[in-house]
């Protein structure tokens, strides 16, 4: 009787979760429930488990709806029409077209219409029609026993009671974005779609016996045959076709990367492929290690640059094979952090590449195992505490300025006796719960399923505009089916790496092993830069509190770059760890330590807990708790235990085995209280070695090549500062930097010898298809001779060639740019850019004719440039109309500790938080006359009187303060300084 009923899934629409519909069935005596969420299929495995442990009979479907149009309900009688459900489905989303208003035949399934929708003379033999209990006066004058076999109830469940039923409401007013006033019927559902008793089901229908006899009956055909045991793989099985043949290719693999890493004798690495290998084969992993090979495999076919990170690096088979680069001898990593029988489940291999490569990669996984079989990940997004609030307020009316105060201030309902303001702070209050409410599906950053089975067994695919098929399972609904992500990432520091390396190749003719990491880090001049944190556009070391850290740790080596790596996430920085852990780096001889057992466990980190690796060690090793428990801790830390109470389950158990094993409970608690730091963010060891490598490959770059390098950072839209830094560092290497030129600039920023041109791409409101047009043009006609061959050739609007003019494109010619300006008003009409060829067989001659005498200023071109570009090509100090003597330059910061000074800083990047109080502050990054960074702190009170006040100069006033060699400014006051600030009226 209960074959329509949805979970919050139904986005926007539903609002229980699958326990929750499950708990009510439950505690009403209902056996026999239907999800049928509308074009989604999203949770039902989860549904199909709780259905099992609460012993209620799951039956699975689909509520078929275009817009707000009901079309049909259809059942799966078996598993094989639940395949087919999910075929169907994916057939309409991939296509986007509407559902027919009759069904067609799908296997092994019931369909249910709406009462009146379909004559029951013309329903095929799977055919039903639904009554809904509101609608048995519709009944009245029909023949029922004539029609017995077509008719079932229909009880819609939608909401828990009339407070959700006005959520609901509310949920459709956002979907439609419209005010909740405006909703119409058709929009919602109605308001009896709830659950009631079977006895009062059956007691509505008591004069349609045969009606009830008829619905349960099709209730007794529908039958899911799920396995939802956990941790039951259906990834695919095996690469080569045989479990025998995956063993052996990947312990000739294996063998074969052995010595291309160690050599022809290295005992220890043998053994510890022989270890692996075995527990490889004891959890049939063989697969999924070789088909991440393959990958990698068609990668360096392609020339693609990539980095394999995460636990994955614990491995020694996936060094040998090259899916990392990290050699877990070297840092003592253990196998079992990444792969043990006493996993809750399986890991997985991330594996980054650049932004430009990754979606070829992706391809080739979608066409060496096909369509049927694979599909990205995807991701619910979910309802976040502000977005429902503003949404709230928007169907109810509110304008945005008051939404944005509620924001601001919180709902102040005891001062203003506001009906509206209660509502929404109700229910934002039923909302913003967990598990929270999805919003919508999305793409999950990298990972790929590649199930044994077609993947429709287990799921809808659905096409993003990213064009590939995606399913509608997010990772925890997917792990619980047991289908285990392949990772398959982009980063933009790869990109740099990348692109740099193939520039090099072009402007020096120089091949470069960039994995040959071992070399550059006993390289002296890497160390030197790494030490002296020269790491601007380095991966995860160019940061300003990255180069702070890396200063306090005077870090010149490979282990404290790793360590670093890991102790600059908020895990180990909120809980105070990081800044106990450079004390205690600067001063080993003075580290106390809790126990001996922590001494024992984390003598190589000073006692501090900085990996994955060490909480688990502690876990273990101090407070006994077996590896499963430790697993789900380390899982727990890493949030991948959504909505879970076994974090807090662990603890007890964790201060439990505390007492019995006599620890004091002091020490244990403190143990704890440094475990639980790390409940948000975590990092295994192997996975900082990953990003230490990553910034090892970059440095490298950096030191021996650093213009090329460069290019390449600006190529790939900088990293975590702006691109104006970008290009500062770039003239740093003693390249002439020249701006955009028709005749030398490419699409993007090139470099030949000592010339770079800036890239077309980066000059404001210069359209895309015009600057294709003039480098294709180029390429096929040769260079542009002249401001009139130019327009003859490209026949480019005013408004653009203003543009090209202003930002120097045809400085070659000899002209200013008020004179080409004064030309081109001869040479272009307003008129629409043509989009043809015209090159005529005689060139058209220069413009002859009398040009004014035009006044010129020095600044007029890096005006031109920061209206154009963002900022000046040349040093912005050099721009700046404002003395510049009185303020004291950073490099003399050393010789006034303690004291207050004055100087004069050009913004690059600030960095907001909260105090220990909860107050605003802020750091910030600037930059001296000298090209010499200057850090800054502004505390509350300070920001509080001096705001920043966007991009630009400030005249900074405030104490020098020195810790552990790094020297910062403490802000007391400052002041924006205007390019124009001495300029007389």
């Amino acid at each position: 009787m209960y074959l329509n009923c949805k979970t919050f899934f139904s986005l926007r629409y539903g609002t229980m979760h699958a326990e929750m519909l499950i708990t009510k069935a439950r505690e009403l005596g209902i056996v026999s429930l239907a999800l049928t969420n509308i074009n989604m299929t999203s949770d039902a495995w989860e549904f199909v488990a709780l259905c099992n442990k609460h012993y209620i009979k799951p039956m699975l479907g689909l509520e078929c709806r275009n817009g707000n149009d009901f079309k049909y309900l259809l059942l799966a009688r078996n598993q094989t029409g639940w395949l087919e459900i999910n075929k169907f489905l994916s057939d309409h989303l991939q296509r986007e077209i509407p559902f027919p208003d009759q069904a067609p035949v799908i296997p092994h399934t019931f369909v249910i219409y709406a009462w009146g929708s379909r004559s029951p003379a013309l329903l095929a033999p799977h055919e039903l029609i639904g009554i809904k209990p509101w609608e048995r006066n519709k009944l009245f004058r029909t023949d029922t026993l004539s029609i017995r076999d077509k008719l079932v109830i229909l009880q819609p469940v939608t909401f828990q009671d009339e407070e959700h039923y006005e959520l609901h409401r509310l949920l459709r007013a956002i979907d439609q974005n419209i005010l909740i006033s405006q909703l119409t019927p058709e929009m919602t559902g109605h308001p009896a779609e709830q659950f009631v008793s079977p006895a009062k089901m059956v007691d509505h229908f008591s004069e349609y016996p045969h009606i009830v006899q008829n619905t349960l009956e099709i209730m007794a055909a529908c039958r899911v045959e799920m396995d939802v045991t956990p941790n039951i793989p259906r990834n695919k099985k095996t690469f080569t076709g045989s479990l025998e043949g995956d063993r052996m290719k990947l312990r000739e693999l294996a063998l074969e990367g052995m010595y291309y890493r160690y050599g022809d004798d290295h005992a220890e690495a043998l053994c510890r492929i022989e270890k692996e290998l075995a527990i490889i084969a004891q959890m049939d992993f063989e697969a999924y290690f070789l088909i991440t090979w393959d990958i990698i495999r068609y990668a360096q076919e392609r020339g693609f640059f990539y980095v394999g990170r995460g636990s994955g690096a614990n491995s020694i088979i996936a060094y040998c094979t090259k899916i990392t680069d990290v050699d877990p001898i070297e840092l003592d990593l253990y196998f079992e952090r990444f792969l043990n029988p006493s996993r809750s489940s399986p890991p997985d291999f991330d594996i980054d590449f650049s932004w430009r490569d990754r979606d070829q990669i992706i391809q080739y996984v979608f066409d060496k195992y096909g369509a049927a079989h694979t599909a990205l990940l995807g991701t619910v997004t979910t309802f976040q505490t502000n977005a429902i609030i503003r949404e709230l307020g928007k169907v109810y009316g509110l304008p945005k300025k008051e939404i944005d105060k509620i924001l601001e201030n919180g709902f102040n309902i005891q001062l203003e006796d506001d009906g509206i303001h209660r509502k929404i702070a109700h229910y934002c209050q039923l909302m913003d719960r967990k598990p929270a409410f999805p919003n919508h599906l999305s793409i999950h950053a990298g990972g790929i399923l590649i199930s044994e089975t077609p993947i429709h067994h287990y799921c809808t695919t659905y096409l993003p505009p990213k064009g590939f098929l995606t399913a509608q399972l997010d990772m925890w609904q997917a792990e619980r089916i047991g289908l285990h992500k392949f990772d398959i990432l982009s980063q933009r520091g790869l990109g740099h790496i990348r692109d740099a390396i193939d520039i090099i190749k072009e402007n020096r003719h120089t091949d470069i092993d960039i994995h040959n990491v071992k070399a550059f880090q006993i390289d002296t001049r890497v160390k030197n830069n790494l030490a002296t944190v020269n790491t601007i556009g380095c991966f995860y070391i160019e940061s300003p509190a990255m180069r702070q850290l890396l200063l306090k740790l005077r870090c010149d080596n490979y282990l404290a770059l790793v360590a670093a790596s890991s102790i600059i996430r908020p895990g180990v920085a909120q809980s105070g760890m990081m800044k106990e852990y450079v004390q205690r780096y600067r001063a080993p001889d003075k580290v106390v330590y809790l126990h001996p057992i922590i001494e024992e466990l984390l003598k190589e980190t000073f006692g501090i807990m900085v990996y994955q690796e060490d909480v688990i060690k502690v876990a273990h090793r101090f407070a006994g708790l077996e590896l499963a428990d430790a697993d789900t801790l380390r899982r727990a830390m890493g949030g991948k235990y959504r909505d879970s109470n076994d974090f807090e389950n662990i603890e007890s158990k964790f201060l439990q085995n505390c007492v019995a094993r006599g620890h004091s409970e002091q020490v244990s608690r403190e143990v704890w209280r440094q475990i639980a730091s790390f409940a948000n963010f975590s990092f295994s060891k192997a996975h900082s070695a990953s990003f230490a490598v990553e910034s090892y490959q970059s440095l490298y770059l950096k030191t021996y090549f650093p213009a090329e390098f460069m290019v390449a950072v600006i190529n790939n839209f900088g990293g975590f500062y702006n691109r104006e830094l970008y290009f500062r560092e770039l003239q740093k290497t003693g390249v002439t930097l020249h701006p955009p030129c028709i005749n030398n600039s490419d699409y993007v920023t090139n470099i030949r010898g000592k010339d770079v041109y800036v890239g077309l791409i980066h000059v404001e409101g210069l359209e895309q298809l015009l600057a294709e047009r003039i480098l294709a043009e180029r390429k096929d006609y040769g260079p542009f001779r002249h401001l009139e061959d130019f327009t003859n050739r490209i026949s480019p609007g005013p408004e653009q060639l203003e543009i090209l003019i202003r930002i120097g494109c045809f400085n070659f010619t000899g002209y200013t740019k008020k004179e080409l300006l004064w030309k081109s008003s001869l040479l272009v009409k307003s008129k629409e850019s043509s989009n043809t060829h015209s090159l005529p067989l005689f060139g058209r001659a220069p413009v002859d004719c009398e040009l004014p005498t035009l006044a010129y200023h020095a600044h007029e071109d890096a005006f031109d440039e920061i209206d154009l570009l963002g900022f000046p090509l040349q040093s912005p100090f050099s721009v700046l109309q404002h003395n510049q003597s009185t303020y004291m330059p950073a490099r003399e910061f050393e010789n006034y500790v303690g004291r207050p000074v004055t100087t004069l800083g050009y913004l690059v990047t600030t960095k907001y938080l909260r105090s220990s109080k909860g107050e605003p502050m802020c750091f910030g990054t600037f930059l001296d006359r000298e090209g010499t960074f200057v850090d800054t702190v502004h505390f509350p009170d300070s920001l509080r009187q001096y705001p920043f006040q966007k991009h630009g100069f400030y005249a900074l006033q405030g104490k020098v303060v020195k810790e552990h060699d790094v020297i910062t400014l403490e802000i007391n006051k400052m002041r924006k300084i205007g390019y124009f600030e001495d300029k007389k009226s």
